[in-house]
Parts: structure tokens; sequence; C-alpha cells
């Protein structure tokens, strides 16, 4: 079966591909359409259907994978679907790992890589915590995504972003021996964990009500001082300073931290968040498009073009 990131300008095809958006228009003399957001595990696309019938606009929804014919076009140096026809298929029968985005590593690799930097934590109060969390939120910390767009927005992205930042984060250390290893892996761990509750699901992830009233930070915050109540931790310096990384890990209080950096290890928190994030933005990117070329305007990145070197 054809891959989304091997179409070609001028075939025409018939692919099943998952629906991850749907909106609803209409042309200027008011016949209907769609713009559906399709994708397999290798890429996303987006696709028109055009003079689009009500019972094929009931038929359609996300998060179910279709049989799709359509025409690869060019539209404004992006490939589209141009789609002629869909035809449904039994759910029950399809393989949803063959549409969806993973982590490039294995879960089992990295919940062991993980648990051999958390085994390392010397200070007991900060390990005591960093497990409950972790023993809180449980599988889905390594089933979720990063986000719902931008950054490790695929399965298993959350932990996968969580592993690149404490690789980051110990190698840092190692440079700078005045860094404290234990509150910098904890901070890493535990920064992004409220993004569980703050996000739908592992697939066709949306936000949920909570996370838009509260936030992810909010939700972490209030988790972590309830199972620091329950340890009886509450009033140790450690619990204050994770909570304080928490906060402030989005650096600015105009980027939705409530407070700014005010340690060193929460300042560094910051700075490797925003590597790691930044680095699978452009090297995702980089991937989809051909050597000698500029990606399209990242939005997550002030809408700049980035280019890939010839080789």
């Amino acid at each position: 079966m054809k891959k989304v990131i091997d179409f070609h300008e001028g075939e025409h095809l018939s692919v099943p591909l998952l629906i991850t958006g749907i909106t609803k228009g209409a042309t200027n003399s008011g016949a209907p359409y769609l713009t559906l957001n399709l994708q397999d595990d290798s890429k996303a696309i987006e696709a028109k259907l055009w003079d689009v019938k009500p019972e094929i606009e009931k038929e359609l929804e996300v998060g179910k994978v279709y049989d799709f014919e359509f025409d690869v076009i060019l539209y404004r140096g992006t490939l589209q679907l141009k789609i002629v026809k869909v035809l449904p298929l039994i759910q029950s029968e399809i393989k949803r790992e063959d549409f969806i985005f993973k982590s490039p590593i294995a879960k089992d690799k990295i919940r062991d890589e993980i648990g051999d930097i958390i085994n390392r934590i010397q200070n007991k109060t900060i390990a005591k915590l960093v497990v409950a969390m972790l023993n809180y939120y449980g599988e889905d910390f390594y089933e979720y995504p990063a986000a719902s767009k931008i950054h490790h927005s695929f399965m298993g992205g959350l932990s996968t972003h969580v592993l690149g930042m404490l690789k980051l984060g110990l190698a840092v250390a190692e440079i700078y021996p005045e860094v404290d290893k234990d509150y910098l892996v904890a901070g890493i761990i535990l920064h992004d964990l409220g993004k569980i509750e703050e996000l739908s699901s592992p697939i066709v992830t949306e936000y949920t009500t909570e996370g838009k009233l509260l936030g992810h930070i909010s939700i972490m915050q209030a988790h972590l001082y309830d199972i620091g109540k329950e340890l009886k931790v509450d009033d140790t310096e450690e619990f204050l300073l994770l909570r304080h990384m928490v906060l402030a890990h989005h650096g600015h209080l105009e980027y939705g931290s409530p407070i700014r950096p005010l340690t060193l290890e929460a300042e560094l928190l910051y700075l490797i968040d925003n590597i790691d994030a930044r680095y699978n933005t452009i090297t995702i990117a980089l991937k989809q498009i051909d050597p000698g070329t500029f990606t399209p305007k990242l939005f997550a990145l002030d809408n700049r073009q980035f280019y890939r070197p010839k080789k």
C-alpha cells in the first residue's frame, strides 16, 4: 500500500487513510465542500471533497479510516488531494497502527532508559515524588503525545520528549558540575505530565475541556501538590522547588508560566525543553521535503522556513 510520504503530483490513487479533521466550507457559488485532514503513519495531507452530498458528509467521521479515491495535485507549492470517491470500511478490521504517527523509539526501550535514570536519583524525597507521579499516570505516560500539533505530536511523544530532554540534561550536568542532577532530572520528568489530562487521547488528539480551561501546568501543579501532601513531604524544600520548576518551565509569563525560573535547574529545564521541542519540529519538517528546498512556514518557529542542505 502506497504511503502518503510517497505521493507525487499527477497520480490517481485509491488508498485507505485516517480522518483527523473535517472543516466545512462553501464556494463562491454556494456549493458545499469539505476540507479533510488525512494521514497514514508516514505523513499528513490536506484533501478537498467538492460538491459534497449530504449523505456522504453525514457518513464521514473524525477518527475513522475510509478508502479514498483521489487525484494528487499541487496547490500553492504543496501536495493536496482532490477526492473523487469515498468508501466506508469495517473499522474493526483496520490496523490502526498503520495510520498513527508513532515514536521512533520502542516503548520498552524508553521505559527502561527512563527507569534507569530514575534509579540514579540520590535524594529520597525527590525520588519518592517522581515515582509517585509516574505511578499516578501509569501507562498513559508512554502512550500520550506531547502536543496535539507542533512537536512530538505522535503516539508516545510525551515519553520520547522526556527521554530526549533527560539525555540532554545529563550531558549539560556533566559539563556544569554546579547543576543538581536530581532536581533537573525530576523537573524534566514531571514538567509535562499534566498534558495527559490536557489532551484527549493518543489518537486523533484534541484539547480536553479541562485542558482548555486550566492548562497542563496548572493541572500538574495541583496533582503534585496533592501527592506531596499524601507523602508528607509538603514541608520540604525539595517539594517547593519541584513545584516551582513545573510552574516556571515555559520560561515567560506570556508563554503560560505564572512565574519565571528562579533557580539554576528551573532555567535549564526551560532551555532544554525548548531545544528538544524545536529540534523535533524542525527535523520532522525537514524529513518531508527534498534536499535543496525549504520547509513550509513553521508557525511555532516564527513562521520561518528551514532549508534542507543538498547532500
